[in-house]
């Protein structure tokens, strides 16, 4: 059985290092599962999802010119049995001077729903140009010092 890409294969772990697992594959090839495809959640630490002279079942995603192997675990898994990793929400910034006690919520749900597009934009370049002035004062009051002379 010669080792093509796409093919997939079982191997047995050899060695597990930080950036992956060398996988022992049939025909005495050795190959490479990178961290990255061991499996579809966030791997920080190989040894946590991979134990030495394990069974795997991995696919072949490159072989080099030099014979290098490439090899996947989490892509030799049938795409229902697939674990997909949580999404992580990016933590809100604050923005700028704008304090939520400032902010009239009511009036911000209701805008807009009768306004056509040509409006909509005015409005909000007309808001950009108010908050960009307003950090550009805020900017350079601060390169100046802080204070008056």
């Amino acid at each position: 059985m010669s080792v093509e890409v796409g093919k997939i294969l079982e191997g047995k772990v050899v060695n597990i290092v930080p950036f992956g697992a060398f996988v022992s594959l049939p025909e005495g090839q050795t190959g490479l599962v990178h961290i990255s495809e061991v499996a579809a959640a966030y791997v920080q630490n190989v040894s946590d999802y991979l134990k030495e002279n394990q069974t795997v079942r991995v696919k072949v995603i490159n072989v080099d010119e030099k014979g290098k192997i490439s090899l996947s675990i989490k892509k030799a898994q049938p795409e229902e049995k697939r674990e997909r990793a949580p999404k992580r929400e990016a933590p809100k910034q604050p923005r700028g001077p704008i304090r939520p006690a400032d902010i009239d919520w009511q009036s911000s749900r209701n805008q807009g729903s009768d306004m056509s597009f040509e409006d909509k934009m005015s409005k909000f370049k007309s808001d950009s140009e108010e908050r960009m002035s307003s950090l550009r004062r805020s900017s350079d009051s601060k390169l100046s010092g802080g204070y008056k002379r």
